[in-house]
């Protein structure tokens, strides 16, 4: 709709996880080593954590793309406290079709293949997105089925990424045994103003256009109103982009994203976004040089 107007090749703040926009901030990128560090140290159980919107699975996804032929990866994205096993969904990431329905074929067909791939000189890495939904008994399952693995041999890893209520469960007695296996574990803050502007910047030049689009002073607004949580940051900045292009304005400027976020309000949207900071010049400009 707008890239035209901004000489823009894609949408610099589409809503899917896509790795080419991934922006390095230092914690992503230190998130990204542990993780990496995670697999080459054959870790049997890892875990990253965040809040809602602060890019677990646009890292995932990336660390993926990296991953070479030694990796095969099931991904398990739909998890739920409804979960009877996580046998069946770890069998259909990993494409396996047991000899029947029952509980002991299900578990014989996935330590079947564990065992086949580590033999081919292949390690398995089941991933469970949104696994703070996981119940206590699905958490213990994962436990058990990691015995797979002896002493000096590992077939199968296993990275857990969740919100901070993963962090609270994994901390009750009943799952000690489960979070004394947790060898590797990160949790991703949001983002600083200074990594906020760096963020914009980013996103803005991977898809073809002007990095300074947006005023320092648009830029604090933005990373104050969605409290550096990219998700966010990437709504208003989408939005503000859509309110430019009508507007005919070529750069995203501090009143214009006041009005998207008064708008927005005033539609009865739902309340994602804090109240507005001040926005007088003084204090506007104070923000901005913290940039």
């Amino acid at each position: 709709m707008y890239e035209r107007h901004f000489g823009l090749i894609s949408k610099p703040f589409a809503m899917n996880p896509d790795p080419a926009f991934l922006y390095p901030s230092r914690q992503h990128a230190s998130a990204l080593t542990m993780l990496e560090y995670a697999i080459e140290s054959q870790a049997a159980f890892c875990l990253l954590t965040g809040e809602i919107g602060s890019g677990k699975t646009t890292l995932v996804r990336h660390l993926l793309r990296m991953l070479g032929d030694q990796i095969t990866v099931g991904m398990i994205s739909n998890t739920h406290s409804r979960f009877r096993s996580i046998h069946p969904w770890a069998l259909s990431a990993l494409s396996i079709v047991p000899s029947d329905d029952s509980d002991i074929a299900q578990y014989e067909a996935l330590v079947d293949f564990f065992v086949r791939e580590y033999g081919k000189g292949r390690r398995t890495l089941l991933i469970f997105d949104e696994a703070q939904n996981l119940s206590v008994r699905s958490l213990e399952e994962l436990r058990l089925l990691s015995n797979v693995n002896s002493e000096s041999d590992l077939a199968l890893q296993i990275l857990l990424v969740g919100q901070p209520e993963l962090r609270e469960k994994l901390e009750r007695p009943e799952l000690t045994q489960f979070a004394q296996r947790v060898s590797v574990d990160f949790h991703l803050e949001s983002l600083t103003q200074i990594e906020a502007r760096a963020y914009i910047q980013h996103r803005l030049a991977v898809a073809g256009g002007n990095p300074e689009l947006f005023t320092p002073e648009a830029v604090a607004f933005i990373h104050a109103s969605s409290r550096g949580i990219p998700r966010l940051m990437n709504q208003l900045c989408d939005l503000s982009l859509v309110y430019a292009f009508a507007e005919g304005q070529t750069r995203i400027a501090l009143p214009l994203v006041e009005q998207v976020l008064q708008e927005r309000n005033r539609g009865h949207a739902m309340r994602v976004f804090s109240a507005a900071p001040a926005t007088n010049q003084a204090d506007a400009g104070f923000n901005a040089e913290r940039l």
